[in-house]
């Protein structure tokens, strides 16, 4: 009966030592889990920027889409966004902003600015030339007009633009669309680049009765037009939607994997949902 009494201990022992074993092997296990390491993020590529060190220039777009000022106050969903991410990732960005698309651009091929921030859509052309960021949202090209007496517009469709002159920003995809446009439809539709001027000088120059029509980006023009309620028409589309996003000199890739990686993270957060709904909705 000893014998037996001794032989179950014996086995309780082995049963409890096999299960603090098992216990202690669960805890190692778990603080490996705890401790591994998180997803990849990348480093700032101070070698690619101008300013040489952890700061961002961006040559921005002074426009109601972009980049604005109000009293004491700047906006922008553009502006805001690039806010929002330095928040998050503690880049600091130094802006630049312009009105003549042109220069902004002579100095993003210079190496003065890192990133381009404007109403310059992915196309073709363009993506031979430079880097674009992952798509921030939607946009097209749409014609200004005034709006005339008895609130007739003369222009309904794109085919009464034959014959007809409209102006474009310097440098701008607005150009390209157009004289696309003029083959489309058999019929030349005359282009005028303005290379001092930005889309929302466009819009007041026709506002004024200064110019007859300007191509720009819907965006812009339908933010202006508030303020025009029954003076200025902006529906007569150009062009298709296009992504807008924001562009980088070809050589500068690990920088826009750098935004690209700070735009996901972004878009993921409530204060991107708010964001989009001021601006957006």
């Amino acid at each position: 009966m000893l014998s037996q009494y001794s032989k179950m201990k014996s086995w309780q022992a082995v049963l409890y030592m096999a299960l603090l074993l098992i216990a202690i092997a669960l805890m190692f296990a778990l603080r490996r889990c705890n401790t591994s390491p998180g997803p990849h993020v990348p480093l700032l590529p101070s070698t690619t920027v101008a300013s040489g060190n952890d700061t961002i220039d961006v040559a921005i777009e002074y426009s109601p889409a972009c980049y604005y000022s109000y009293a004491d106050t700047l906006g922008g969903f553009d502006y805001d966004l690039l806010r929002l991410i330095s928040k998050v990732s503690g880049v600091t960005f130094k802006f630049h902003s312009f009105v003549a698309l042109g220069n902004a651009l002579q100095g993003l091929e210079n190496g003065n600015y890192d990133l381009l921030v404007a109403q310059f859509p992915i196309t073709g052309g363009n993506k031979q030339k430079y880097l674009f960021t992952n798509e921030l949202y939607l946009d097209k090209q749409i014609l200004v007009q005034r709006v005339q007496k008895g609130g007739k517009v003369a222009i309904k469709t794109q085919l009464d633009l034959a014959g007809d002159t409209v102006r474009v920003v310097k440098n701008s995809p607005m150009r390209e669309r157009v004289e696309g446009l003029s083959r489309e439809i058999g019929y030349p539709i005359h282009v005028v680049e303005d290379e001092s001027y930005g889309p929302e000088q466009l819009f007041l120059q026709v506002a004024s009765g200064e110019i007859k029509y300007a191509v720009i980006n819907e965006r812009i023009a339908r933010q202006l037009a508030k303020k025009y309620q029954g003076k200025i028409d902006v529906t007569t589309a150009i062009s298709f939607s296009q992504f807008q996003s924001w562009t980088l000199r070809k050589d500068n890739q690990k920088l826009c994997d750098f935004i690209n990686h700070w735009l996901k993270v972004v878009k993921s957060t409530a204060e991107y949902q708010t964001l989009t709904k001021d601006y957006f909705n």
